[in-house]
């Protein structure tokens, strides 16, 4: 993602997140987490999705639309 350097943090912290959520959801089928870890981590990543929408808002910058590759 790209436009500013805040709106990529916000994403890239988002990627970071879900990559702990799956993490913490394979570990729980090995030893038993507690549900709240995960949710937390849920809800974590679409606040940062949310945070880098508004900031293209704010900064009014152009959102750059992703193209599947065929």
């Amino acid at each position: 993602p790209g436009g500013h350097e805040q709106i990529s943090f916000c994403h890239v912290s988002r990627t970071v997140c879900r990559r702990a959520e799956r993490l913490c959801v394979a570990l729980h089928h090995v030893s038993p987490l507690n549900p709240l870890v995960v949710k937390y981590l849920n809800r974590l990543s679409d606040a940062l999705f949310t945070l880098a929408r508004f900031q293209t808002l704010k900064l009014n910058i152009k959102e750059l639309n992703w193209e599947k590759r065929v």
